[in-house]
């Protein structure tokens, strides 16, 4: 909470004592992890057994505008972190709602899995096969829209003054939107607070998540740059 209100950052003193002491665990196990890898593109006959390519290569050679040098260690662990916590926690909380959701409404989950046996019997499901499964997608559609991975966008800076909402918004101000109020919005949808897959079937409601027929709700960003690229399976 003190990183969005700095104000409120004497309540959570013994808090940043256990979050710094993760960190420095953190570094103490990671870095020689790094370092270890560098040792291995400077000599790859070091190990044998070991894959090609990873993640930490391409941040080794990353090059940030404006800025002479490469990114430190500490900064490297933080950009591994943001990775995984992004492909982990994101993909744990919806398969938790959506269990929940299951679980609350055994209707919906006797639609899904006649939507699923009907297209594909007893074999496995490929991912073809999910393109032929309209109530699935409508249900991962309504899941994300109910229950978006996160309540606040990714920090976004600005570049230049702008206009939102009738406010200015000075340069080099940090921006970042409560997805909630617009999936809730009653001027975007139909009975927001209902957990309602059909809406997505019947053609009473539709959505873009690229953002780039309008923005009705916000997943994994809109428009250019965004990230997750598995969402457009979704679109």
């Amino acid at each position: 909470m003190d990183d969005y209100s700095p104000f409120l950052c004497l309540f959570f003193v013994n808090n940043q004592k256990k979050v710094l002491q993760v960190r420095q665990e953190q570094l103490d196990t990671v870095i020689p992890l790094i370092n270890r890898r560098r040792s291995i593109l400077k000599n790859p006959n070091l190990e044998l057994n070991v894959a090609p390519f990873s993640y930490i290569d391409f941040l080794l050679d990353l090059k940030v505008d404006g800025c002479d040098s490469v990114p430190t260690d500490p900064e490297f662990i933080t950009l591994c972190s943001e990775l995984i916590n992004g492909g982990t926690d994101t993909t744990s909380i919806a398969i938790e709602w959506a269990m929940a959701r299951i679980i609350d409404n055994p209707n919906i989950q006797d639609k899904l899995y006649k939507d699923i046996v009907s297209m594909v019997g007893d074999h496995p499901v490929d991912d073809p096969d999910l393109e032929k499964m309209p109530y699935l997608q409508a249900f991962i559609k309504e899941l994300l829209r109910k229950h978006p991975s996160m309540y606040f966008s990714m920090t976004h800076t600005v570049v230049e003054a702008a206009k939102l909402g009738g406010y200015d918004v000075p340069p080099d101000a940090n921006l970042e939107l409560f997805l909630s109020m617009i999936v809730e919005d009653e001027r975007l949808w139909s009975k927001p607070l209902e957990f309602n897959p059909e809406r997505f079937i019947s053609g009473e409601e539709t959505t873009d998540i690229t953002g780039s027929a309008g923005i009705r709700m916000i997943l994994f960003g809109a428009g250019w740059g965004r990230g997750y690229a598995r969402a457009w399976r979704w679109g």
